[in-house]
Parts: C-alpha cells; sequence; structure tokens
C-alpha cells in the first residue's frame, strides 16, 4: 500500500477509494481497510484568500484546513512529513498516547527537533484502546494557525456507539484567520515585549461565513435530511480563544470529550477550549430551512479578544439558497455561569465497557500556581516582556529534545528540579497583584515514579490578571476530578471531589480565577509537555514536562528512537 491522503483521500489494500464529500464518510469499504493506514503530509505553502486578502500560508497538501486522518482502534498510521517550506516543522498528533513511542508525539525540542525545510520525518505510532474525535496540528512557532485537521478514529468493525447510530457525520474543526503574516505580527510583537494583533476573524472549516466581507463562497454549508441525525466531530483548533457554539433552531446532545465517551446531555449551546474536541448528536427534526451554526469566543475578563461571529449553514435537503438562516442564541461573551454549568454536566459513560477508572489513592500531589508576570528586556516597550509561568518559573525551550536528552542521559539540557508547589503560598485569586512580578527561568522538569499516581491541581492566580487556561498534558487522558472558584482548600475541597464518573480528557480549562484538580497513573515512561494551550501564554513560557521513568517490564521503556529522528 503506497502512501496517500494527499487530497483527503486514503486507499486500501483493494484498491478502494474514499471520497469525503461535505466531509461525510462514505464507509462502503471500511470492511476490508487494511490495519496500517498511511499518509503523506507535504508541508508547502499555498497562496490562500479570505477577508478579500489573499496571502501565502503554511499547508498540509495545499488544504485548510489540512486533510482529516482516518483510521480504527488497533489501527498502526503511518505519516510521512516532508518539509517543503521555509519554516522549521513539526507535527503533533493531539490526544494519541503514544504508549512508550514520544518520538511520535512532535512538539518542536521536547520530544523531536524539527523537520528542517527540505527534510523529512515519518511519524509511526499505534492507536490503542482510543477512538473518537482528535485532531493534529504544527507544535513549533504559530504555525499551528493554518498548519491542523482533525483525526477520526472509528471504533473496531462491529463494535457500537455507546449512543443511537447516527445517518451520517460531519467535521467541524474551528480556527482563527489573520489578515496578515502570523509569524510576522508575532514577531512584531515579541520585539516590543507586548500580545501580537488579535485575529480578524474565526473560522468554520476553515471558513469565516457571510457575514464577513467577500465570504459568500468562503462559507461551509453542510447539507442535511428530515428527520436523520447527524454526529458532528468538533475541534477548537483556534490558537487563543475558548468558543461557544451553537446551531439555531436545533439541540445537541454531548456524547463524548477528547475522544471518550460521556453521559449524553442535551444542550442549546457547546463550549469548547483551544485543544478540545466535542462529538455532538443532532436531530434533523426543525423546519426545512437553512439554519446558522455560529461561533463565537467566551471571554469573562476585560482582556481583548477576537468577538466577531462566524458562521457556517446547516442545510435542509431541497432548500434554495435564497432562504436567509438567522443567527441562533449563543451564550453572552462574558457568561461564566453558563460556563461553569456547562462543565458540571460533563460526566464519563463509566460503562462496563467503557469504565473510569479513577486513581483512589494518590501517590504524589502536586499544586501548580498559572501566573502573568514580566521578564527584563533592554529593546522592549517600557524595558520589560510579558511572560507566564507556572511556580513562578518561567519554561525556557531548550535547543535538543528533551526525550533525546532523557534517553541518551545527556547532561546539561535539562534539570529535574521543577518544585511541587509555589516557592510562596500567597491569596493567589485576591485582588490584582502588580509588584513582584519578576519570574525565575529555567529549563526546570518534574520527574514521576513509573506506575505512580499523581493528583495536579492548577491554581489560576491574579498576578496581572485571573483568566481562564486550558491545560493541555502530552501522552496522557486524566480525570478531572474538581473544579472550583477562587483559592483551592486542600482541606476542604477534595472532599467534594468526584470520584466515580468525572470527565476524562486531555485538555482542561481551568476557570478565571479558579483552579481544576486532575489525576492520572503516570503508566506511560517518557518526557511529556504540559502547556497552556493559548499559544500567547505558551510562547511566554507557561509550560513545563514531566520526566516519566521507565517501569520494571520488558515493554515499559522508552522505545529507540528512529533512525529517521530529525537531527538537532
Amino acid at each position: 500500500m503506497g502512501f496517500c491522503g494527499g487530497v483527503g483521500f486514503f486507499s486500501s489494500r483493494n484498491g478502494c477509494l474514499h471520497l469525503f464529500v461535505f466531509g461525510f464518510v462514505l464507509l462502503s469499504c471500511l470492511q476490508v481497510e487494511a490495519a496500517t493506514k498511511k499518509y503523506q503530509f507535504d508541508v508547502q505553502v499555498s497562496n490562500v484568500s479570505r477577508l478579500c486578502h489573499a496571502k501565502p500560508i503554511v499547508t498540509v497538501n495545499g488544504m485548510y484546513p489540512g486533510p482529516t486522518i482516518y483510521a480504527r482502534e488497533g489501527d498502526r498510521v503511518i505519516i510521512n512529513v516532508t518539509n517543503h517550506a521555509q519554516y522549521n516543522m513539526s507535527i503533533h498528533w493531539h490526544g494519541l498516547k503514544q504508549y512508550a513511542n514520544g518520538w511520535a508525539d512532535g512538539p518542536a525540542y521536547i520530544t523531536q527537533c524539527p523537520i528542517k525545510t527540505g527534510s523529512n520525518y515519518v511519524y509511526d505510532f499505534n492507536v490503542t484502546g482510543q477512538r473518537g474525535t482528535l485532531w493534529w496540528h504544527a507544535h513549533i512557532l504559530w504555525l499551528r494557525a493554518t498548519v491542523y485537521g482533525a483525526i477520526v478514529i472509528l471504533p473496531p468493525q462491529g463494535t457500537p456507539y455507546p449512543f443511537p447510530k447516527p445517518d451520517n457525520e460531519q467535521v467541524l474543526v474551528l480556527g482563527e484567520w489573520w489578515h496578515g503574516d502570523v509569524e510576522e505580527i508575532v514577531k512584531q510583537g515579541n520585539a516590543m515585549g507586548l500580545p501580537p494583533n488579535m485575529s480578524d476573524a474565526h473560522t468554520i472549516n476553515g471558513k469565516p461565513g457571510p457575514l464577513f466581507p467577500c465570504s459568500e463562497k468562503h462559507t461551509f454549508a453542510m447539507e442535511v435530511e428530515s428527520g436523520k441525525k447527524y454526529l458532528l466531530r468538533i475541534v477548537n483548533a483556534a490558537l487563543n480563544d475558548e468558543l461557544f457554539f451553537a446551531i439555531t433552531g436545533h439541540n445537541m446532545t454531548v456524547v463524548e470529550i477528547d475522544a471518550v465517551y460521556t453521559k449524553p446531555f442535551t444542550t442549546s449551546a457547546i463550549l469548547i477550549a483551544p485543544g478540545q474536541t466535542t462529538n455532538v448528536l443532532v436531530n434533523a427534526n426543525s423546519a426545512s430551512g437553512r439554519y446558522f451554526m455560529a461561533v463565537r469566543p467566551f471571554q469573562d475578563v476585560p482582556i481583548p479578544v477576537d468577538n466577531k461571529t462566524a458562521t457556517a449553514i446547516l442545510q435542509y435537503k431541497g432548500v434554495p439558497n435564497t432562504v436567509l438562516p438567522s443567527l441562533p442564541q449563543l451564550p453572552s461573551p462574558n457568561d461564566t455561569a453558563f460556563a461553569l454549568s456547562y462543565n458540571n454536566k460533563l460526566r464519563s459513560l463509566n460503562s462496563r465497557n467503557f469504565p473510569a477508572n479513577v486513581p483512589l489513592k494518590v501517590d504524589r500531589k502536586l499544586f501548580f500556581t498559572v501566573g502573568l508576570g514580566k521578564s527584563v528586556c533592554p529593546t522592549c516597550v517600557n524595558g520589560t516582556r510579558l511572560s507566564a509561568s507556572l511556580n513562578n518559573i518561567t519554561f525556557v525551550m531548550p535547543q535538543t529534545g528533551l526525550l533525546q536528552a532523557h534517553y541518551s542521559k545527556m547532561k546539561g539540557v535539562f534539570t529535574l528540579d521543577f518544585p511541587d508547589k509555589p516557592p510562596t503560598p500567597f491569596n493567589y485569586t485576591g485582588a490584582p497583584l502588580t509588584a513582584n512580578l519578576f519570574t525565575s527561568h529555567g529549563t526546570r522538569l518534574s520527574k514521576i515514579a513509573f506506575n505512580s499516581t499523581v493528583e495536579l491541581v492548577i491554581q489560576d492566580t491574579n498576578l496581572l490578571s485571573v483568566e481562564s487556561h486550558p491545560f493541555h498534558l502530552h501522552g496522557y487522558n486524566f480525570f478531572v476530578v474538581g473544579t472550583g472558584v477562587g483559592n483551592f482548600d486542600p482541606a476542604k475541597d477534595p472532599s467534594k471531589y468526584n470520584l466515580v464518573d468525572p470527565p476524562e480528557r486531555n485538555t482542561v480549562g481551568v476557570p478565571t480565577g479558579g483552579w481544576s484538580a486532575i489525576r492520572f497513573r503516570a503508566d506511560n515512561p517518557g518526557v511529556w509537555f504540559f502547556h497552556c494551550h493559548l499559544e500567547l501564554h505558551t510562547g511566554w513560557g507557561l509550560k513545563t514536562a514531566f520526566v516519566v521513568e521507565d517501569g520494571p517490564g520488558k515493554d515499559q521503556s522508552v522505545r529507540p528512537p528512529l533512525k529517521d529522528l530529525p537531527p538537532c
């Protein structure tokens, strides 16, 4: 079987060719689909026009968004990434656990050095014990602004969904669009020590919709038939915005988050943070017509945000394009109550087939504070640059892949002294703190014993400003056992934890001026990145990594690196 996937197709051993029309999957040949799926990703610059502006952007295979990866649970996936662009490149397969195989995880300078212009790297991994919607994106600079796409993992052949079978399904990837060159915009911001300009539009499947100029042809439309049921696989690939999503005249039933089945619940809108995925069922049971699907940011602190509404169209079969759709009733942009209530409804399915194996005993307790701060920058405005920290440490990216340094026992690349708690306790969410905002800098990692159980409380602070932060842990899912507003109270809050059916995911939204508690079993050896999934904050240093030690068993050690691992 040759490499394929270049234009949204993939081939199987019997020569079947699958075409994704409107993103709907034609499943006619999957019964004989091979257990190894191969894709060719050509990273290349393509000219794309949006909002009356044309510009060159970095794409995969000339597609924006990039191709969807389709696999079944249990498959092996091999993706050859060839870099024809002027930037170094690496790609992360977000949410895939990559057991003992961090070499396929993708974050630049964490598990690999980037793929240089003119070079290639083969990501080779197994999809084990996971099914649902995940996604892939560039994991270097801000290139994921345009280099991203969905991953659809189907259940094993003959295994039904634990919810009513949909008649069809659709991938919806939410993103952001800038008029200018994103990398140049970021450089300008960094040179001044300030945030770069916010995006000019949000997008649904790469298109902002008809509320924007020059966007009649840049509107995504999905045709449905009255009486049928549809599974929407929704991905938030935006760089810096949590998003509300709703459909005029239609409720949604949430059935999965971050490729983990949930107890179904019905809602008029969903909230989805950068890095997260949500699968919903929608019944086409409204009057035949055209209905807007709409996206707008959630931001409950006075921080500038691109607050314009992106739209796509849900169109009933046979309805002419002349029928004008109306906008859904989205929650207000600062609707904290909706955000907290929505996240409280998320529960793991916790059935016999899909149990929630929540660690009840904890071996290691960690408490990380999230802070914004300042760093010295003689060339910047006011001589300082905005930065961010965990436990008052602004992470410094190395010039060598951390996994390579760990595996080869290199000295001088990182230290294993990341603190389990902040250096000085304080009233984390009290009045805004604007003094003593300078942080320490270092490539400091946290070492975790193999197979130990970890509880990590992530506490937002009012250093400069409180803000919601979506945190992503590579290599793992975790259980969100508790969340709250204000300061975490170690004496009282753990008694309120949900240890029965908490949501299991790979990216958690820490509420504004609040905290989230997560638990996981450290059974995946390697070096695993932990960072805020707001690209702005990641670039400012809001990140660290866990070094999970090898286990005693023969398959419990980090595998040797592949021969084509990109050199530093």
